[in-house]
């Protein structure tokens, strides 16, 4: 069928792409194999950073409403799959070991500024998470153009070049070369435009997301201080 589709003279997607030369037709396939993985990476990111969120909001949720944080992280184990929930593991574990080695006569200065250090690399490790696949997109999005443009310059002068060869030089002969060397192009476009929307609402997006896990780590530091201040006051 698609050869029947390819002999005929109606235009068509079908027949610019058996006019393209093998160079052409090989880039317009390895385009569409980095569509469908653009749109992967798109809506399984979207669905990533939608389902952290929730996470985060229901375990922010949860820490809020107890009246110590600290107490509450030496009775719970927090799952690290929540980001939020490995801030506090991080920040809280490297609070208590830093009381545990310094006991009795524990700083509490040094202790906070402990949780504090860890919770600076939990949030810089959190950020790569969120980061993550977002190179593979803004690679699809400056790669697909070029390589569109690329079947589109070789097609065309292999258009030329066929005709400089041969004794009659026409429209007729021109213009299959030609429309299958451009829909190279418009393979191109097609994969980078949607892509670039997305790439740029993705990365809005989990900047947000890290700027709400910087403000929860700052928050947090706050809360174990001030708990850690309380205590000492009891004791």
């Amino acid at each position: 069928m698609f050869l029947i589709l390819a002999q005929s003279n109606d235009p068509g997607v079908l027949t610019y792409f058996f006019q393209s030369n093998t160079a052409g037709q090989l880039i317009i396939l390895a385009l569409g194999v980095f569509s469908a993985l653009a749109w992967t990476v798109m809506i399984g990111k979207a669905m990533e950073l939608k389902q952290l969120y929730d996470l985060n909001t229901r375990f922010e949720s949860t820490i809020e409403q107890s009246n110590s944080l600290l107490e509450l992280a030496q009775t719970k184990v927090f799952s690290e799959s929540i980001p939020y929930a490995a801030l506090v593991k991080a920040a809280t574990h490297s609070y208590f070991r830093a009381v545990e080695i310094d006991a009795p006569d524990t700083d509490q200065e040094n202790a906070v500024s402990h949780a504090e250090n860890a919770l600076q690399r939990a949030v810089a490790d959190q950020s790569l998470n969120y980061e993550r696949k977002m190179v593979l997109l803004a690679s699809i999005v400056t790669g697909a153009p070029f390589m569109g443009l690329l079947g589109t310059v070789w097609g065309v002068m292999d258009a030329f070049g066929a005709i400089g060869l041969g004794s009659t030089a026409s429209i007729a002969s021109l213009a299959p070369g030609v429309s299958g060397a451009l829909l190279t192009t418009v393979a191109g476009l097609l994969v980078a435009i949607p892509s670039v929307f997305g790439y740029n609402f993705l990365l809005s997006l989990t900047k947000k997301r890290v700027i709400e896990l910087e403000n929860f780590a700052s928050s947090l530091v706050d809360r174990i201080e001030l708990e850690d201040t309380a205590s000492k006051r009891f004791q």
